[in-house]
C-alpha cells in the first residue's frame, strides 16, 4: 500500500490512485460510493471513476472518522454540515438566521462527541498497554 501525498488540487485521478493515496481499498471506495457518502466527481470516456482533490479531502474525513466508531449515518450527517459551512463560509449570521448557527451547533456536537470517543480510544489503548506489559513480563 503506498501513500501519496494529496493530490493536485486540479487534477482528477481513478479509482485506484485514490485507494493508493488514502490507504483505503478499492472495495471501500465503492461502497462509500454505493451508500451515497462518496460519490465520484465524474467519469472517463470509458466511464472509470473519475476524482478530484475536494472527492480526495472528503474520502480523508471518512477515513479520520472510521476508527472513531462513527456510523455511515453519522459520516453523513458530518460532510452535510461541513459542506453546508464552506458553502457558507463568507456569510455572517444575521440576527434572524438560525441555520447558520444550527449548523454550527451540529458542528460543536460532533467536535464534543469527537473528544469523547478519543478519549475512550485512550483508555482503550492504555488497557491494551497494561496487557502487553503482562505478556512481556512472562518473557523475562
Amino acid at each position: 500500500m503506498r501513500r501519496d501525498p494529496m493530490p493536485d488540487e486540479t487534477a482528477t485521478m481513478q479509482i485506484g490512485e485514490l485507494a493508493d493515496r488514502t490507504g483505503m481499498s478499492l472495495r471501500t471506495i465503492r461502497h462509500y460510493d454505493e451508500v451515497g457518502l462518496l460519490t465520484p466527481s465524474g467519469r472517463s470516456e470509458g466511464g472509470f471513476r473519475l476524482y478530484t482533490h475536494d472527492d480526495y479531502l472528503r474520502l480523508m474525513v471518512i477515513r479520520r472518522m472510521k476508527p472513531l466508531g462513527f456510523s455511515l449515518d453519522e459520516m453523513a450527517e458530518l460532510l452535510r454540515v461541513v459542506g453546508a459551512l464552506d458553502a457558507g463560509a463568507d456569510d455572517h449570521d444575521d440576527e434572524g438566521d438560525g441555520h447558520a448557527q444550527a449548523t454550527r451547533a451540529s458542528l460543536a456536537a460532533f467536535v464534543d462527541e469527537t473528544v469523547e470517543r478519543r478519549a475512550k480510544l485512550e483508555r482503550q489503548l492504555a488497557m491494551a498497554d497494561e496487557f502487553l506489559e503482562l505478556l512481556r513480563a512472562r518473557l523475562r
